[in-house]
């Protein structure tokens, strides 16, 4: 008989997904908004930079209404996401390579985004 997976595990597994899914998706738009932003006022890049920015930074903030839990949870648990999301963004795009400190600070951070999300509530 092949092995079944049960639908509550299920459901876990796919309600994980969209927490994280969600959380990658508003750090990415938070991240690049800012970055275009950044570029616009500290390197002289076209207006247009910066209002592609405004425009990321608000795809942000209505992504983060997507979560299912409240503000305070939801925005706690997306600092540390956003925290390891700035650091693959300084290696991916600044080229700035993080040493074993950032990915030990990464570690314990993602830790207690775990903690925030997952801990069993009554």
């Amino acid at each position: 008989m092949p092995a079944t997976f049960p639908m509550r595990n299920a459901s876990v597994v796919m309600n994980s997904i969209r927490i994280i899914g969600l959380f990658v998706a508003a750090g990415i738009a938070e991240i690049s908004g800012v970055y275009l932003i950044w570029q616009w006022v500290r390197d002289d890049k076209p207006v247009f930079w910066g209002l592609f920015g405004l425009v990321a930074l608000f795809v942000y903030s209505w992504i983060q209404t997507l979560q299912t839990f409240d503000f305070g949870r939801a925005f706690a648990a997306y600092g540390g996401v956003f925290v390891s999301l700035a650091l693959l963004w300084g290696w991916g795009v600044d080229e700035h390579t993080p040493d074993r400190w950032d990915w030990i600070g990464v570690s314990i951070i993602l830790i207690g985004v775990a903690t925030i999300v997952y801990a069993p509530r009554a």
